[in-house]
């Protein structure tokens, strides 16, 4: 209850000054009239007062219409009680924050033209009174200066604050939109390995069934059959996986007839790094074995995104890739000396991307900077 009573304060505080300022000017202008300091009619300084304060409610809507408004109303009031407002300080205030109201447009012609109003209608007023002179017009002309600095200022930070806020909202739209679109592609990519990994699998189960029916004795007719389905199953599975893939696959992606790559080829990554000015070690721990084909693509992939980082965002002198084979688990580490985050702070969407490869086989992937300095990219797949 307080947080909502403090918001509605917050939103409708200057509005709370207008009611009063209402009041006020009209207690004002009765006390004038029996001290004699009005020159005009009652109804007329009831109706100026409602004429220069009530306006300024509708600011929010018609920012600069409004405050025009009280500034007019302020200048015709003094044609008719030319005494009204240097005895009226309430509207004397009101037609103050009109000015500031103004400053603080963004656009510039109109907020100058809040300057060129509020000394108009000084001059005006000044003119129209029988006691004011070129003395009291500069004062108030001063005053009114002031308060369009302060206005326009005010202006100008508020607008450098809505700008900056902005750009931060479209700058993390588009980090989420690439965050998104990183984790499809790398899913589509994904999917295109796996047929290639799980495929070649399926199509060596399928041709060895095939060879071993065709050497079947001709009164073993059941287990005939039984390679006849596993034949047409895994004929119906390749059909099916190459029409999924062929939809994640974009219209202008031609299908890929390269060889994957695998751990195999981590010379090559490391030599592509030190051509590119980042010295590499290699380090090899325990007994390398076999690796199913998804985990050894999934293990190049997390060493190729690692040094590309350390290559372009760590700023680093060394970096070090270590291969660890034990307890049924390959651990992948990319680490360097750097000063940088190693992309994954700025924008390292191939991080992303990583973390979906690695969660597909049940493993963990560890990003971060390391306590000795540098940065450091560690995962864990299971190999069994």
């Amino acid at each position: 209850m307080k947080a909502r009573l403090w918001s509605l304060a917050r939103q409708y505080w200057f509005d709370g000054l207008l009611v009063a300022a209402v009041a006020i000017g009209l207690v004002v202008t009765i006390g004038n009239r029996h001290k004699g300091g009005s020159n005009g009619p009652l109804w007329f300084d009831v109706l100026a007062v409602l004429a220069i304060v009530l306006p300024m409610f509708a600011r929010r809507r018609f920012p600069f219409a409004a405050p025009v408004t009280v500034g007019v109303a302020t200048a015709a009031s003094s044609f008719v009680d030319d005494r009204f407002v240097p005895n009226n300080f309430p509207a004397f205030l009101v037609a103050l924050s009109a000015v500031f109201v103004i400053a603080t447009r963004r656009d510039r012609s109109q907020a100058v033209a809040g300057l060129a109003l509020g000394i108009g209608v000084t001059a005006v007023v000044s003119h129209n009174d029988p006691l004011g002179g070129i003395g009291n017009f500069v004062f108030v002309s001063l005053i009114v200066g002031v308060v369009w600095v302060g206005g326009f200022t005010l202006g100008r930070k508020l607008a450098e604050t809505a700008v900056a806020k902005e750009r931060a909202e479209r700058a993390e739209r588009e980090r989420e939109d690439q965050a998104r679109l990183a984790v499809a592609e790398e899913r589509a990519r994904i999917a295109r390995e796996l047929h290639d990994v799980v495929g070649h699998a399926v199509s060596v189960m399928t041709v060895q069934a095939a060879g071993v029916r065709m050497l079947l004795k001709p009164e073993l007719e059941r287990e005939r059959e039984a390679l006849e389905v596993i034949e047409r199953t895994g004929r119906d599975a390749l059909a099916e996986m190459r029409r999924m893939v062929g939809v994640l696959r974009s219209l202008d992606e031609a299908p890929s007839l390269a060889p994957q790559p695998s751990l195999e080829h981590v010379d090559k990554l490391v030599e592509q790094a030190r051509n590119a000015g980042l010295p590499v070690e290699l380090r090899v721990e325990g007994k390398p074995v076999q690796l199913p084909a998804g985990v050894d693509l999934t293990a190049y992939r997390i060493v190729q995104e690692g040094l590309t980082n350390a290559t372009k965002h760590s700023r680093a002198e060394h970096a070090e890739v270590l291969l660890r084979y034990s307890d049924g688990n390959l651990e992948v580490t990319i680490s360097d000396d750097g000063s940088g985050d190693g992309g994954g702070e700025s924008g390292g969407h191939g991080l992303v991307g990583m973390r979906e490869r690695v969660s597909v086989y049940g493993g963990e992937l560890e990003v971060g900077p390391r306590p000795e300095g540098g940065f450091a990219l560690r995962a864990r797949l299971p190999i069994g």
